[in-house]
């Protein structure tokens, strides 16, 4: 079984093509849930839905987020009955909100949940949240703490980041399958994603790091960090604010308790070998993904450094 830890957009576009090398079904996702908020009543899981929809299929490929070709009538509505509406949802996939808040509320989990709506949209591979009791990431800056989502979105990431917070962590934990899938995996994979807020945030919730430092797999990351910033999102700007080095080589000291393996862009083949004096070994290839074939080549070649 190979396990995948995973944010958002990149994660999901590494795990599209994961799952073209390697049989779906043996594809376990520990996605971060730190994202979570509410939006007009309903339970709003953006890191799950972004993998869901990508590996269903229905992703809107020019996001990565949301439901390709979706309408956006209810929130144009909501605007008129005066709502807040910098929260982009499309109406099919305010569906899928609906359809989640009501399984809550009927008692499931968030994993029962997650799972049940994977199925639902034909996902073969397994989907846990990192958590079933709500995480809830928050940042500081000069103008005081903020929601992620709220930071991310509706600010679209402009305030400093002083000091993250997850709040919650320390009284959650694992959901359920969650440490079972880090102890059995054959290989496990960090995807390209946030280290501070979205590998980082499940890495906070107590049991996750302990396992992955006790594991008898090989535990490989893939560089959010290229070229000294980052394909999409925030995560340099974060890293800088927080005294970070902007580089593989602050992705790598980050996870360098259990990481056997960071695989690096070419144009940051350089750090490869201060890297390694850490003891991590590196692989130097094309992390870009441009196209499917490239993401089918990078999933590839990251499972042949821990499965060789």
């Amino acid at each position: 079984m190979i396990v995948a830890l995973a944010g958002g957009v990149g994660a999901a576009r590494f795990l599209e093509g994961l799952v073209r090398v390697a049989p779906p079904e043996t594809v376990t996702v520990i996605v971060n849930t730190g994202d979570d908020a509410e939006f007009y009543g309903l339970h709003v899981s953006p890191d799950v839905d972004i993998v869901i929809y990508t590996l269903a299929g229905i992703v809107n490929t020019e996001h990565g987020w949301g439901i390709k070709g979706d309408s956006f009538n209810a929130l144009e509505m909501l605007a008129r009955l005066g709502r807040e509406t910098w929260f982009q949802l499309g109406d099919r996939d305010l569906a899928t909100l609906i359809h989640r808040t009501d399984l809550l509320r009927r008692g499931l989990s968030l994993s029962e949940a997650t799972a049940q709506i994977a199925t639902a949209l034909g996902v073969r591979s397994r989907i846990l949240p990192m958590s079933d009791q709500p995480v809830r990431t928050t940042v500081r800056t000069a103008a005081g703490w903020l929601a992620f989502q709220e930071y991310f979105v509706k600010l679209r990431t402009e305030p400093e980041v002083l000091e993250i917070a997850y709040s919650g962590a320390d009284i959650s934990q694992p959901a359920p399958g969650v440490l079972e899938a880090i102890h059995t995996a054959q290989a496990i994979v960090l995807c390209p994603s946030n280290p501070l807020v979205s590998i980082g945030t499940n890495l906070a919730v107590p049991g996750i790091r302990e396992a992955l430092v006790a594991s008898s797999a090989s535990v490989v990351a893939i560089s959010p960090i290229v070229g000294g910033g980052t394909i999409k999102g925030p995560a340099d700007r974060m890293m800088r604010g927080l005294g970070m080095e902007v580089s593989p080589v602050g992705v790598a000291r980050a996870y360098q308790d259990f990481l056997d393996v960071l695989v690096l862009d070419v144009q940051d083949a350089h750090y490869a070998r201060e890297i390694e004096q850490l003891g991590i070994r590196t692989l130097v290839t094309d992390t870009i993904m441009r196209t499917l074939e490239i993401k089918e080549q990078l999933a590839s070649e990251t499972l042949a450094t821990v499965l060789a």
